[in-house]
């Protein structure tokens, strides 16, 4: 079993924005059903965020209502949130003023349910100094007991570096899929090995398109924010969806669903050589996706290969984010 912070954790783990970070939220009933299901399905790692969602409705608040429900659970689960960001405009906030608002409402939020394990910034805040940043959550969070330890998110292979250099950096996360294999090239994945940093893949399902539960692109318009993203753009989403019609394919041949292949190709990436161990951490909404997303497919070295053949030869149409929002920080 692969471990964070010294915390046995399954080989897939959970993201948990599309609960609570959406123009229609999940209902709290069918919320509760299907992070329960993650518990019982191994999905150990749990991934959300301080912006993901309103004041009043997060994934701190949903987590106070599960870990309510189900105390029994909280030593079961290894817990990232993200934050160090202005929550009414989104720019980022490493200094010690902007830590100490974001960590104290995190945990305040989640009311004694469970302890925080991991914090991460959303990104990197270059106005302040990570020795700056690192300093305050180290002396009056982790040595206080207040947190477990630091994480990194969305960041580049220099900042790993750095930051390997200032603290013990419990997990990466960045994002790793079929349509977004850039950390596999770029220097990411190969600093987290040298360090020994396990790394938490995010969108590892490409947002959902490479389940194959997008075929327009106005079915993408209910789910907010990613509708803005340039791959989800008509010219680009279609262009894309060439891609999803391979791992359609693949997944036939393998006898398991497009999500399960894309989640399975994600985990063996932390299997080749000279990679770190690799956490998918989809996300899914109802138990039913929950089951669905946990059953790891294990893949052959000859079928890896084949993927990875359609990956390196496919280009994608489309950057990951908008131009507004900074990525590998």
């Amino acid at each position: 079993m692969p471990t964070v912070i010294g915390r046995e954790v399954g080989p897939i783990g959970y993201g948990l924005m599309g609960f609570t970070w959406r123009p229609e939220p999940t209902p709290l009933d069918q919320a509760i059903a299907a992070l329960k299901t993650a518990v019982e399905s191994g999905m150990t790692l749990w991934n959300g965020g301080e912006f993901y969602g309103t004041p009043e409705w997060n994934s701190m608040t949903l987590l106070r209502h599960y870990f309510t429900k189900y105390p029994e659970d909280a030593d079961k689960v290894t817990l990232i949130i993200k934050g160090g960001a202005d929550l009414k405009t989104h720019k980022l906030d490493g200094s010690p003023e902007g830590i100490r608002r974001s960590l104290d409402n995190i945990i305040n939020q989640l009311g004694g349910t469970k302890k925080l394990d991991l914090f991460s910034c959303t990104r990197r805040d270059h106005n302040t100094p990570l020795e700056v940043t690192f300093g305050v959550i180290q002396k009056e969070y982790i040595d206080t007991g207040k947190l477990g330890a630091i994480a990194l998110s969305e960041v580049n292979a220099q900042t790993i570096h750095e930051a390997a250099k200032l603290a013990k950096i419990g997990t990466v996360e960045v994002e790793l899929s079929m349509f977004s294999p850039d950390i596999l090239t770029n220097g990411v994945a190969a600093a987290c090995a040298e360090h020994d940093i396990p790394i938490t893949a995010y969108s590892p399902i490409g947002r959902g398109m490479l389940s194959g539960r997008f075929k327009d692109v106005s079915e993408v318009q209910s789910f907010g924010f990613i509708a803005t993203f340039p791959r989800f753009q008509k010219a680009a989403f279609e262009h894309n969806l060439q891609l999803v019609n391979h791992v359609e394919a693949l997944a036939k041949e393998k006898g398991c669903t497009p999500a399960q292949l894309a989640i399975a190709w994600v985990h063996s990436q932390g299997k080749r050589p000279g990679r770190p161990t690799i956490i998918p951490i989809p996300g899914a909404t109802t138990a039913e996706r929950v089951k669905e997303n946990s059953q790891l497919i294990e893949l052959t070295e000859d079928e890896v290969k084949k993927i990875d053949t359609v990956v390196e030869s496919f280009e994608v149409a489309g950057a990951r984010y908008p131009p507004s929002v900074p990525t590998n920080t």
